[in-house]
């Protein structure tokens, strides 16, 4: 098998130059007590660093309390942060690797709707477009404009300590289901106001939040949006049905100065509309002109929600003739590695070298020993 040498060149996106194209993607470990990431929290990004990655994202950090997904996620917010992430994210960076800090609201979302263990204080009060988690499924309360505001304000201050920090960017994570996607969603967001009714004004929340966080950073700090089509309520919902409606979606993000989309599908080659066999990150780069992340099962031998997909996983090296060829026509410009990279810190050294045979299955005993 052909080395990958596409994905390992170099690339300049805007001010933001990575040495290979291959990204970290973020992936919730809830190890961080009390929301302060510590020397292990450290250890586990410098590793991925050190093993090659071009970019590491983190695992979403709160913005507030109200958006806190449990007690043990990172937090960017409150006492105590810039001096627990200035360590980590030194480390990171001497590895020749850059960082981005993803900004985490939940909205009307709680682990134990999927099954998880509910670890917030009973005091918080979840927030949503409409008080709803899903398709008529109540939860929170609906937000007022002084919530939306006070919301705003909150990503574009965790955007400053991201800042001070020394991230290299944000990423504003607007997928999945959470506060974001709750307001581009039409069956969460039923609001008669500026930020409910189409799609373009239900994009309004996020761009007003990119804004916010712009003038909280500056011109040169990179910021990503993270969305998706599938929430974690519904694998099959669509927010846009048609590349049509994917530009509307799309312009009032990039209009507030986007510079990177993340686009999150379950498997990253798959065609997003009946019209093309082109990905859901490729329709993202046509219709936006702007860099994308592609990310969904990459050298993995399953779809991580499956059903066996969160406890195993084969190694897929047979994916990279797939991937260079969905980089050389233009689907993505980085690519982001989620399991995979659990399993193979040394990712990017393994491929580079010519041994991608080598690549480790995932298996989820791997959490608990992970650095």
């Amino acid at each position: 098998m052909s080395v990958n040498h596409s994905l390992l060149s170099s690339v300049r996106l805007d001010a933001l130059t990575l040495k290979n194209r291959v990204v970290m993607a973020p992936m919730t470990r809830e190890c961080c007590a009390d929301g302060l990431p510590d020397e292990s929290n450290r250890d586990y990004y410098a590793l991925r660093a050190k093993g090659g990655t071009g970019l590491i994202i983190t695992e979403g950090c709160s913005v507030n309390a109200d958006g806190s997904f449990g007690n043990s996620v990172p937090r960017l917010y409150g006492e105590g942060v810039e001096i627990a992430w200035r360590p980590l994210v030194n480390a990171v960076q001497i590895s020749g690797a850059k960082i981005f800090a993803q900004l985490w609201h939940v909205g009307a979302f709680a682990p134990s709707l999927i099954g998880m263990h509910d670890s917030v204080d009973d005091v918080v009060r979840r927030l949503s477009p409409s008080g709803l988690a899903g398709p008529e499924q109540s939860f929170g309360a609906v937000m007022s404009p002084a919530d939306i505001e006070r919301t705003i304000s909150d990503f574009a201050a965790a955007a400053a300590v991201a800042h001070r920090c020394g991230f290299d960017g944000i990423e504003i994570h607007a997928a999945h289901g959470y506060l974001p996607d709750q307001f581009f969603w039409h069956v969460t967001n039923l609001r008669s106001d500026r930020y409910g009714g189409s799609l373009s004004d239900r994009a309004a929340f996020t761009a007003d939040i990119i804004r916010a966080c712009r003038l909280a950073t500056s011109e040169g700090f990179a910021i990503s949006v993270r969305i998706s089509q599938w929430k974690q309520l519904d694998y099959e919902a669509q927010v846009a049905t048609t590349a049509n409606e994917l530009e509307t979606w799309l312009k009032p993000m990039v209009d507030a100065g986007a510079n990177i989309f993340h686009a999150s599908t379950r498997k990253f080659w798959q065609p997003a509309f009946t019209e093309s066999d082109l990905s859901f990150s490729g329709w993202v780069r046509k219709l936006s002109g702007k860099p994308t992340i592609a990310v969904g099962s990459v050298t993995l031998g399953n779809d991580f929600k499956s059903a066996e997909g969160k406890t195993a996983a084969s190694a897929a090296p047979e994916q990279l003739e797939l991937i260079d060829a969905c980089l050389n026509r233009g689907d993505f410009d980085l690519l982001a590695i989620g399991r995979a990279l659990l399993a193979n810190p040394d990712w990017v050294t393994l491929v580079a070298d010519g041994r991608a045979a080598e690549l480790r299955p995932f298996t989820k005993n791997l959490l608990d020993q992970l650095v």
